[in-house]
């Protein structure tokens, strides 16, 4: 239970700070704490409100980090937010390497240890799943029928060990050139979701005049079919029903395999997490966000990995990662990660301040720079051992970084093509999600949303803010949870069937 009682109406995050969060909805007047400083105005929960003159022209701090630039001046008891803070691009320090933890790895005779799925290659799932994958859009149809047959018939009753059937479309493969890096990407994606451990088996289909041909997807992957990798091509095949038949009846082959497997205890070594935040509100700073941090390096300090994502969204605090990277090239792949964002945006017309949304403003952050402070609390503090492209192969162990949207299907696609076999995914606002063949756990950033939304979230971090736990304790109890439910216990998300439309590869490019 939590116990309100120790719950201050605001937050005084750090001394350096000109404000306070509000832990509760607060009242003009009200007396909060804080002596002669009142609200003069009504303060939603996770809102700031000043307790220091703030000069126009000078920056906001939150966590003793600079979150913005005020706009006029801002008096003790007003409210701080869009209306008076405006972004200004970060002018952190870009030391690399300067703030190393050098923190200990356990050997792996040491490490936790869960029940895991040992493949006949030596990799570990977490899940066991056979997968249906396009290399087109216009293949989609036929992967959902093959996919709804199995769910539907009752088949995979006489295979309790097989997780399901499952259908992972998307929405492009052709309308552009072979060698563009939008197809380049898209092939590197399905690759990394057919090489996943997590599935036993998986069944390729596309239609046959595609720009993402099939035999120049599994040359370029270098993806080995015949045991695990099956494909068909429905021009080839004679047309839809026919592919949906030969479908069924390729899986029907593969599911007795499938089925003969049974879990066995390894190494956390063998984990590796993809850390994700979706309707992001003010606690996610204080409470979700670092609880997830401190079950990132423990899962680091056994022997695993965590991956850090969604590029835009650690624009403004990149300066405290880079402080971590364990080398010159690695700090500078990041920093080149954020100079193509900035373009990025600038040709399509866009700030990277538009991120937050309208719901994380909603929930109290106010600029990129105060949303980033949150996100990049996810990766703990171990040090950055690398940088990777979208999807790419994730090969070292410890924590790394992957370049992906902010946008979340897409940014947990990349990670879990890059070998993610589980997913934290904290929110404030409630986001709803799931991403077969990974289970994802979902973290509740305060109570009130937890206890409305209890079915979709897993743990509810809100405890920290209400005197029930402390960030360690918590990050403490997300990990244990990753133990379990990378051993077979279920998520809420997969309780609830999530997991298939959220497979959304990152569509680079011109559609032509």
């Amino acid at each position: 239970m939590s116990n309100r009682s120790n719950q201050p109406p605001v937050l005084h995050l750090n001394p350096a700070d000109p404000l306070v969060v509000a832990t509760r909805d607060l009242a003009a007047g009200e007396e909060i704490g804080l002596g002669e400083v009142k609200p003069v105005e009504p303060i939603a929960r996770g809102h700031k409100l000043a307790v220091k003159p703030i000069e126009s022209g000078a920056p906001v701090r939150k966590l003793g980090q600079i979150i913005g630039t005020a706009t006029k001046p801002i008096a003790p008891g007003q409210h701080i937010h869009v209306h008076n803070v405006e972004f200004r691009p970060s002018a952190a320090d870009h030391g690399i390497g300067v703030h190393r933890s050098n923190l200990p790895v356990l050997p792996e005779s040491e490490a936790a240890t869960f029940e895991g799925i040992v493949r006949a290659d030596g990799s570990v799932a977490t899940r066991n799943y056979i997968g249906v994958l396009t290399t087109v859009n216009c293949s989609a149809h036929v992967a959902r029928m093959i996919s709804d047959h199995f769910r539907m018939s009752g088949e995979l009753k006489q295979f309790p060990n097989v997780d399901g059937v499952v259908a992972l479309t998307h929405k492009s493969g052709c309308a552009g050139g072979e060698e563009t890096e939008g197809n380049h990407t898209l092939c590197r994606t399905v690759a990394g979701y057919a090489r996943h451990p997590n599935f036993a088996a998986v069944l390729i289909i596309g239609l046959g005049c595609e720009a993402n041909q099939m035999p120049r997807l599994v040359e370029a992957e270098a993806l080995q079919t015949g045991v695990r990798i099956h494909t068909l091509v429905i021009q080839e095949t004679g047309g839809t029903r026919n592919t949906v038949e030969a479908g069924i009846a390729r899986i029907r082959a593969l599911l007795p395999v499938a089925n003969a497997i049974k879990r066995q205890p390894v190494p956390a070594t063998q984990l590796t997490l993809g850390l994700q935040c979706g309707g992001s509100d003010g606690f996610s700073a204080i409470t979700a966000n670092p609880a997830l941090g401190v079950a990132a390096d423990l899962l680091v300090r056994n022997g695993g990995t965590a991956i850090l994502s969604e590029t835009p969204e650690i624009y403004g605090a990149e300066h405290m990662l880079l402080g971590r990277a364990v080398s010159q090239e690695v700090g500078h792949k990041l920093l080149d990660l954020l100079r193509w964002w900035e373009g990025y945006a600038a040709r399509n017309n866009e700030s990277l301040d538009n991120n937050p949304s309208p719901g994380n403003k909603a929930g109290g952050l106010t600029t990129i720079l105060e949303k980033s402070l949150g996100a990049a609390a996810k990766g703990g503090r171990s040090d950055m051992v690398d940088v990777y492209k979208y999807a790419e192969p994730v090969t070292k162990r410890g924590f790394v970084f992957m370049d992906t949207l902010g946008y979340d299907p897409v940014s947990v696609t990349g990670q879990v093509a890059g070998g993610a076999n589980m997913i934290c995914f904290t929110t404030g606002r409630g986001s709803c999600f799931g991403c077969k063949p990974a289970p994802s756990l979902k973290l509740a950033t305060n109570t009130p949303m937890y206890n409305r939304m209890s079915d979709d979230m897993d743990i509810n971090c809100g405890s920290i803010l209400d005197g029930g736990a402390t960030v360690e304790e918590m990050g403490e109890q997300i990990f244990q949870l990753i133990l379990k439910t990378a051993s077979g216990q279920r998520s809420r998300s997969e309780l609830l069937g999530y997991g298939e439309d959220e497979f959304a590869p990152w569509h680079l490019g011109a559609t032509l």
